[in-house]
């Protein structure tokens, strides 16, 4: 079976891979390959996510849990994003997390055939509404502090890539950026080597894979409606006891308005890349904005969008939660 040893655990033996990556995944801003140095300690934790979605809100609930501890720590530094391109080489990422001697968690925006998992590592996969999702990324990119990004994407871009010239600009209307994203979506080529894979196609490489026991899904309306029911669930997946009056501590340090609160010790580099910083970053926390913004016509063709690529099950729980439509792994294809 393949395998990689496991440095700095204390075990010896072969960690079995249980998802090994099937095909590489290259944008200018992610780059599959980069997880090539990564190797496995028992315990490891990783929040694989489509963008906007609630990934740092189940980083901060994994560090919460990890460390015990309602302290506001470094997310970014604690728990690299290994697959980016904007924050630099691969090489300190790497070394940070060889360095740590506590339980480690790790972030990752690839879809699930992208990345390695390894026998005695947790993935959790957190899920928002598409349209919600959307909309968040459309405050994301109007913040970004392009002329800080740019040098360290364009210095690990392959000459395809860059070939391609820049991104276009984030338009100020939400509703031209939500027709964008329809129009990738519905227009997707899988087979295009530097394409972003859509809402869809991404959510269906973890859909698939729901049944394994080191995989969660978690839903961003379950983390609404019930944050101490959700982090009890995960904190079970992870296999952490915590005393119940610390649980309560904790829960208050993973809520929305105490992560604005304690956004500068969270995200304390945030505003070398985001025009706002953390508070740009930790924009509003809620569900349902795109209510305000979609016409009937845009409802129905993302609809129709999601009938042709989704199960109705898969479909259900992802606009609703597993509080409405149940648990995934009980639900069927």
């Amino acid at each position: 079976m393949l395998g990689v040893p496991r440095e700095n655990s204390g075990v010896s033996a072969m960690a079995a891979l249980v998802n090994a990556p099937a095909r590489n995944y290259r944008t200018m801003i992610k780059n599959s390959v980069r997880w090539d140095g990564y190797r496995p300690r028992d315990g490891d934790v990783i929040v694989a996510t489509y963008p906007k979605c609630g990934t740092t809100w189940t980083q901060r609930i994994v560090g919460l849990l990890i460390h015990q501890s309602p302290a506001p720590r470094d997310i970014m530094s604690e728990a690299p994003w290994l697959d980016t391109t904007m924050f630099g080489p691969v090489g300190p990422m790497l070394a940070t997390l060889e360095a740590q001697t506590h339980r480690r968690s790790i972030k990752t925006h690839l879809p699930l055939d992208g990345f390695p998992v390894f026998e005695g590592v947790k993935v959790i996969h957190t899920v928002r509404d598409g349209r919600d999702a959307c909309v968040s990324m459309h405050n994301h990119q109007l913040g970004i502090r392009r002329e800080n990004a740019m040098p360290s994407l364009l210095a690990e871009a392959p000459p395809e890539l860059l070939a391609q010239g820049p991104p276009p600009p984030t338009p100020e209307d939400p509703h031209e950026w939500f027709l964008r994203w329809m129009e990738e979506a519905e227009l997707y080529d899988p087979s295009a080597r530097f394409a972003e894979t859509p809402f869809c196609e991404f959510e269906l490489t973890y859909w698939t894979r729901r049944h394994e026991d080191w995989l969660l899904h978690v839903n961003y309306a379950d983390l609404k409606a019930d944050l101490a029911g959700e982090m009890r669930r995960i904190a079970d997946f992870l296999e952490i006891e915590t005393p119940p009056t610390l649980m309560r501590q904790l829960v208050d340090a993973a809520t929305f308005e105490a992560m604005r609160r304690d956004g500068d010790a969270l995200l304390p580099r945030m505003g070398e890349h985001l025009d706002k910083g953390a508070d740009r970053f930790l924009n509003k926390g809620v569900n349902g904005r795109w209510k305000d913004l979609l016409t009937s016509e845009d409802l129905a063709r993302y609809d129709a969008l999601i009938r042709r690529k989704l199960t109705a099950a898969h479909a259900r729980w992802i606009e609703q939660g597993g509080r409405v439509a149940g648990d995934p792994k009980a639900l069927p294809d």
